[in-house]
């Protein structure tokens, strides 16, 4: 008989991703063929990587500032962390090369704001970990990777489609380094540190829905602001 621990595992956490995920997916216009490389928009796409760039720097800096905050409480997590942060820096410069062959310059990126969406949900983390110290971090972290692992390959390889090879080589050599470096499991390993009682298996639960909600509500602005406006 398994020894129920109240902590949820792997799987169950893959599994709340997926159900929340589905949920999006039937609520927000675009993004269930977007996800299954079905159909792409060349405006809404572009919008998107530009947004993940300017995603990757924001969340560089608040995965610092959890750094800060774990300090010397548990060196193991801090040192999982660092690893991340060294492998993540610079994967932005990834996304900017495919971002330029439609013509996005790296100073117009620079001197785009993020959408709301994205400040809430920057806001959202630096408030969570105050709360609730690292835990939210590693959450956010996993499900990043986890996200990558499940859907970026299909939306590459339909920009590839669209617009040819040479656009999408940057989101190909990311998605090849997350692979290679285990980015997934890397970060699943965080989460798994950070959940100790019951108690914080229902808080990574929690942040786990509150997160999705947030990139919910990403996708219906990108939708709103590059779709919906040209409509």
């Amino acid at each position: 008989m398994a020894v129920t621990t109240g902590i949820p595992t792997r799987e169950e956490m893959e599994s709340i991703a997926k159900e929340e995920m589905e949920k999006l997916f039937e609520t927000v216009p675009m993004t269930k063929e977007f996800h299954a490389g079905q159909a792409i928009d060349r405006e809404y796409y572009k919008r998107h990587l530009m947004e993940t760039i300017i995603r990757i720097g924001l969340n560089n800096e608040v995965d610092s500032y959890c750094l800060y905050k774990i300090g010397y409480s548990d060196n193991k997590l801090a040192q999982l962390l660092s690893t991340y942060l060294a492998e993540e820096f610079g994967h932005d410069n990834l996304f900017l090369s495919d971002l330029e062959k439609f013509g996005v310059t790296r100073e117009e990126v620079k001197n785009t704001p993020p959408l709301f969406s994205t400040q809430l949900l920057i806001g959202y983390m630096y408030y969570s970990i105050d709360k609730d110290g690292p835990m939210p971090t590693m959450v956010w972290n996993w499900f990043v990777e986890w996200y990558s692992d499940q859907y970026n390959m299909n939306i590459a390889k339909k920009a590839a489609d669209e617009y040819g090879t040479e656009y999408v080589k940057g989101s190909m050599a990311h998605l090849g380094v997350d692979e290679h470096e285990d980015h997934v499991g890397l970060m699943y390993q965080t989460v798994e540190r950070v959940m100790k009682t019951p108690e914080d298996g229902e808080k990574a639960k929690y942040y786990l829905r509150k997160f999705i909600h947030l990139i919910s509500m990403y996708f219906q602005e990108l939708h709103d602001t590059t779709i919906g406006q040209n409509a």
